[in-house]
């Protein structure tokens, strides 16, 4: 057993019993439904279908980042126990819940001068922030030290690679990353945008695409353009979605048709309700290991 802890925030959209199994301690954000706060605790309050109707029905979301205390809280109950602790944050692109982390490290530094406490900022979202922990337990089950599994983090998290799609631009409009007119416009043209998490972690429009059909072969491309080997990858492949399983699950048949050497069957996992609120139902994403993110 390793002399550190291994954690994350909620939002690397794997289930409880993927990150028990791997004994990955979590911490949770927050979220609103109807002005009414939730924790953003895997789907264990509110199952994942019941949200994603809510929002279908017209129900209004925001979410809530953890604050310091609460991250004190998380890093101090495994230093009481003599552990160092190395925490991976969402990406400080899309969330400020970085700087609270590392406000709150400095604070439990200070009160645990004989421990390490350490943050790093995944550049990550979503099944891709989950897929790089994967990769972190690995190495930490086989005996790096937590010093070397930070620098292995900060020097490998830009070769981890989002792709996501959404048929319904609804929610994208309603949280201001899209305009109404270009909404109402795709909406008119069947315009599936397809989307990256770029270098420094912020998601970003690469192409605007028409039909589903077309932007689920898009997705596919891009894997095979920028995966590690090409064709020949051998590495893992996750998928998150939103309320869109047979979408999800048709990414993944042609991951596994096109990549004969994946490593296992593609992992498809949910959205939660963080990612989830912003994006609504019927966005779909791809993670897998390639070239490091330069632009």
């Amino acid at each position: 057993m390793s002399d550190y802890v291994l954690s994350c925030c909620s939002t690397v959209d794997l289930s409880k019993e993927h990150l028990d199994s791997r004994d990955i301690p979590y911490i949770c954000f927050h979220y609103f439904l109807d002005d009414k706060e939730y924790l953003d605790d895997l789907g264990q309050s509110m199952p994942l279908g019941k949200f994603y109707q809510a929002m279908t029905d017209g129900a209004m979301t925001k979410t809530a980042q953890v604050n310091i205390s609460e991250y004190l809280n998380h890093f101090t109950k495994f230093l009481e126990q003599g552990k160092d602790v190395l925490h991976l944050t969402l990406s400080s692109g899309i969330s400020g819940t970085y700087n609270s982390a590392m406000n709150a490290a400095a604070i439990a530094r200070e009160r645990f001068p004989d421990r390490k406490v350490y943050v790093v900022d995944s550049l990550a979202a979503s099944s891709g922030y989950g897929l790089l922990m994967d990769a972190l337990a690995d190495r930490r089950d086989a005996g790096m030290t937590i010093d070397e599994l930070r620098d292995w983090a900060e020097e490998n998290r830009l070769r981890l690679h989002h792709w996501f799609f959404s048929t319904d631009l609804t929610f994208f409009v309603r949280g201001g990353r899209i305009s109404k007119a270009a909404g109402v416009f795709g909406g008119m043209l069947n315009i599936c945008p397809l989307m990256n998490v770029d270098y420094m972690g912020r998601l970003i429009p690469r192409e605007k695409i028409r039909t589903k059909k077309k932007v689920i072969r898009a997705i596919v491309d891009k894997m095979e353009k920028c995966a590690d080997g090409g064709l020949d990858y051998d590495g893992k492949c996750y998928i998150s979605n939103s309320a869109c399983l047979e979408d999800a699950r048709e990414v993944a048949r042609l991951v596994e048709e096109r990549f004969p050497k994946l490593n296992g069957k593609v992992l498809i996992n949910d959205i939660g309700t963080t990612i989830g609120s912003h994006t609504g139902p019927g966005t779909v994403a791809l993670f897998f290991w390639g070239s490091k993110r330069v632009d």
